[in-house]
């Protein structure tokens, strides 16, 4: 499926077939295409929590509003970040640059997050947004929908999870086979209504 047609066709599925499994070589490639996706500084800063456990992922529903799609999808992946992630060893992130470039740039990361707090939590909310579109793009074109979701209780997962003090949870992207077929688009607002040359 070209990019395109994973855009159009990709939709926010709420009901799926609690019998289908996805193969380990499937949740592989997603994963592997995931980390494909683009962060500031390359720093990497996403983590992804793929819940297997059976009984965690109704302790999960239950605090998720009792969403069917946590228990329903083949899996169900917590998107989170480590909001340390650029002061955890940064020159791993740019070992195959050449040496003028890791001088730079490495430095440059210090820079850029240290005591920066709000810098370093938006960051990691960009990252793991650009991380889900690519998981659910991916999901598409392998023939399987996506749910992305923020509809729980994010302390309580967190200790679900055992989430580290340095960690955030950004969303939920439950991936699967869809039984039931999308609402029709509600109603997109037209270009010329979000697209804004030069200045507001």
């Amino acid at each position: 499926m070209d990019v395109k047609t994973a855009i159009n066709e990709r939709r926010a599925i709420k009901q799926f077939d609690p019998q289908h499994d996805m193969t380990e070589a499937e949740i592989d490639e997603l994963l592997s295409l995931a980390i494909l996706s683009p962060t500031a500084f390359n720093i990497q800063n996403w983590r992804f929590v793929v819940v297997r456990d059976p009984a965690l992922r109704q302790q999960i529903r239950a605090v998720a509003g009792d969403q069917p799609q946590v228990t329903d999808a083949s899996v169900l992946l917590i998107l989170c970040a480590d909001l340390k992630s650029w002061d955890k060893e940064p020159g791993r992130y740019w070992r195959n640059a050449p040496t003028e470039v890791i001088d730079f740039v490495v430095p440059a990361i210090d820079n850029y997050y240290r005591g920066r707090d709000q810098v370093q939590r938006d960051e990691a909310m960009r990252s793991c947004g650009i991380a889900a579109q690519t998981l659910m793009l991916a999901a598409k074109s392998m023939g399987y929908d996506s749910c992305p979701m923020d509809g729980f209780d994010f302390d309580a997962v967190g200790k679900l999870i055992n989430l580290p003090e340095d960690h955030v949870i950004a969303m939920f992207v439950a991936i699967g086979k869809g039984v039931s077929e999308p609402w029709p688009r509600a109603g997109q607002l037209p270009v010329e209504a979000i697209a804004i040359t030069n200045q507001f």
